[in-house]
């Protein structure tokens, strides 16, 4: 994918690619019928020929009814059933009972877990005529999740209230459906858990990924409806023919979504110095201002007296010790930006509740336009991060220079800069490598002799030489004893000795041990230039809080 934020831009060159991926997808699944007390009445009397037997003992019953007939079922196909299950952590337990053969398709775990539901209640009025109204407070009731393996989803998740009007969530993820998707279409790629870490082409990859971020994606999802909810969910309230006879049909609508921009590094020490930095800088900058922009808020919204006010923060978290991930919260919405596997950084985008967030929409038909409000959101929260400069994590020059290195079959140390004679030799070479045909040991050596006021061989000048080649810093002319110094090489050694002896050497000691008392007049504009660097030094380190 090409970049379209400037934060890829900047790093180009340091990525393999990137794809935009729509991940995790919740669906809420009502029955119209059901959701208003006249429909709910109507097929009742449908279903019973009358409201003789419409109370709060019969209603109840239907949740007996469920949990039985689901109990025996389990049993009698031996799929297991896990009781108490917290919510969060349902789909990570029946992961361990996902088939191994990813052919073995269909049920293959039910968990169970309490939460809040609104159920319908039912009162008798004074003529003796069954009123019905949601209870409030809403009911703490048990859910049952179905554990599914699908061809196309791989691991979706029906999660029913067996207390009427029968509320359903659909679970799906969308990385999921991608590998299945590439696989029939022969796009190779290697994947991590939740995470596409190696592609042959990530281009490719990511024109897969499409088709579930468009209004291609409504044929796929109604069609996964279809295929389990009547027939493995739903027929333990009803039997499929008994369903089609009472035209119990279910519409979907988006509850929850996130898209993920995922951004694959070459390296993975350089994704960790650059997420690094986008914490310190970003989180410094993003007040309550910025983020009301960032979300597309011009004000703060209202909300009545007495009630959880909106939240606006940003936050870090650590929920494991090598994970860290940068929040940023609005209401019912949310960016966050952490790493995934080695060299993947990902960007995300999630929405909470699409009812409450989107007006224009949030029925199935709205999909697309869900997702692309979403990529939207990321792309404009990846204008506001900030990090260092691409140059700053890549060049590891300094680093490398003390190591040892390999010339010929010899293994020769590396570059000690805090060594006096190691410098000098590099002074020397600068000022021998303006001759046309190079120098020579011989001359090398007295340059440096000169330099370090002692005595300096030109054997020591060969040792030293062997080392500056093996860093690529000067190299030996073909068929003869004299050397020359690249450009590439030229440019380093330069950077070295003259940042280190005219820039570095007196700023430092000028920081550390200042004089007092009045300046004088006629300063050298040297000096004044030196004074204004040790001056931003000091904002730098207040700015960092490390200001002594």
């Amino acid at each position: 994918m090409n970049a379209t934020d400037s934060f890829t831009a900047r790093y180009d060159d340091l990525l393999e690619g990137t794809y935009d991926c729509v991940d995790r997808i919740v669906l809420n699944g009502y029955c119209p019928l059901l959701c208003s007390p006249g429909g709910f009445r109507t097929w009742w009397r449908d279903l019973y020929g009358s409201d003789d037997h419409l109370d709060n003992a019969h209603v109840m019953r239907w949740a007996g009814r469920f949990a039985r007939r689901v109990r025996a079922m389990a049993q009698q196909r031996k799929i297991p059933i896990i009781e108490k299950v917290a919510n969060d952590r349902m789909h990570e337990i029946a992961e361990q009972h996902r088939p191994a053969d990813p052919n073995q398709k269909g049920l293959f775990c039910i968990t169970v877990h309490r939460a809040p539901a609104s159920v319908w209640g039912v009162k008798a009025t004074a003529s003796g005529s069954p009123h019905l109204e949601r209870k409030n407070p809403p009911v703490w009731a048990n859910h049952f999740a179905f554990h599914i393996q699908d061809p196309d989803w791989g691991h979706v998740t029906f999660k029913i209230c067996p207390h009427p009007p029968f509320h359903v969530q659909l679970s799906l993820n969308g990385h999921e459906y991608v590998a299945q998707q590439a696989l029939r279409r022969g796009v190779p790629f290697t994947k991590e858990g939740n995470c596409f870490t190696q592609a042959t082409n990530l281009a490719d990859l990511d024109q897969v990924a499409e088709t579930l971020r468009s209004a291609s994606a409504i044929g796929p999802l109604q069609e996964i409806c279809e295929r389990w909810f009547a027939s493995a969910v739903l027929c333990y309230l009803l039997p499929v023919a008994q369903q089609q006879a009472m035209d119990m049909r279910y519409e979907w609508s988006v509850y929850q979504l996130e898209y993920s921009r995922n951004l694959l590094f070459s390296n993975g020490r350089v994704m960790e110095e650059i997420f690094q930095s986008v914490i310190d800088r970003t989180r410094r900058v993003l007040d309550v201002g910025t983020v009301r922009t960032l979300f597309g808020r011009q004000r703060r919204p209202n909300f009545r007296r007495g009630r959880k006010a909106p939240r606006f923060e940003v936050v870090v978290e650590r929920p494991t010790y090598d994970l860290i991930v940068f929040k940023v919260h609005c209401r019912l919405l949310t960016l966050k930006i952490y790493t995934k596997g080695d060299r993947v950084l990902r960007i995300e985008g999630i929405v909470h509740n699409a009812k409450k967030e989107f007006d224009r929409g949030y029925g199935l038909d709205h999909f697309a336009e869900i997702a692309e409000a979403m990529r939207s959101l990321v792309e404009r929260f990846m204008e506001v991060l900030r990090s260092v400069e691409a140059c700053w994590v890549t060049d590891e020059t300094l680093e490398r220079l003390p190591e040892p290195s390999q010339v010929g079959a010899a293994r020769v140390a590396g570059l000690d800069l805090n060594r006096w004679r190691m410098r000098a030799v590099m002074m020397a070479v600068l000022s021998l490598s303006s001759g046309v045909r190079g120098f020579r040991a011989e001359q090398l050596a007295a340059l440096v002799g000169e330099i370090l006021g002692t005595s300096y061989t030109s054997r020591q000048a060969a040792y030293d030489l062997k080392k500056l080649r093996g860093k690529g810093l000067i190299e030996k002319i073909e068929g003869t004893r004299r050397y020359q110094a690249p450009v590439d090489g030229l440019r380093t050694i330069m950077a070295v000795v003259v940042l280190r002896e005219k820039v570095l050497k007196p700023i430092l000691a000028g920081t550390v041990s200042r004089r007092q008392g009045r300046p004088p007049k006629n300063r050298d504009p040297l000096d004044q230039h030196y004074q204004a660097i040790r001056d931003e030094i000091e904002q730098i380190l207040q700015e960092l809080n490390i200001a002594a």
